[in-house]
């Protein structure tokens, strides 16, 4: 994909792929804190670097505000999503079964929390590692993984990224 499709908008209240792209990345590498206790990769100089419209991932943010986001540097976001992956990867082959059950945001959940997709799946006691793993790094990049697909097709491209 090139800037120009990864940064275009179709119109008014629908987002860009850079936002979906952007989004999952930086949402994976932030998330990654509650799961592995890393601080996350991102940081003012990869900012400064990938030069998002929007320096930030939205989830607290409207479509409204959020169909503006642009990737500004397009190879650096590469190279960051590729660390953020790469580190993801390499975390999960070594994780030893037993802290799947590690808990990681006990119930009672914050409001922010409460409103998610990982709380409704979360057991009794709150949300695990395996519930992180699940919900914020699989289900999360399927549900960007669609949007990113239909972005595509907007810009004629076909077929499934690889």
């Amino acid at each position: 994909m090139s800037i120009e499709q990864v940064n275009h908008r179709e119109g008014e209240g629908i987002l860009p792929m850079a936002f979906s792209l952007f989004h999952y990345a930086n949402m994976q590498d932030s998330s990654f804190m509650l799961l592995s206790g890393q601080a996350p990769i991102y940081n003012e100089d990869w900012g400064k670097r990938i030069r998002p419209a929007i320096d930030d991932h939205g989830k607290h943010r409207t479509v409204q505000e959020m169909q503006f986001q642009q990737i500004g540097n397009y190879p650096a976001f590469i190279e960051y999503m590729n660390a953020v992956f790469d580190r993801t990867e390499k975390w999960l082959a070594q994780l030893p079964p037993a802290e799947l059950n590690r808990l990681v945001i006990p119930r009672p959940f914050p409001p922010q929390i409460a409103r998610t997709f990982s709380a409704r799946v979360a057991g009794e006691a709150g949300i695990t590692v395996l519930d992180g793993i699940e919900c914020w790094i699989y289900q999360h990049g399927l549900r960007h993984m669609g949007e990113i697909e239909l972005s595509r097709s907007f810009v004629g491209l076909t077929g499934m990224t690889s």
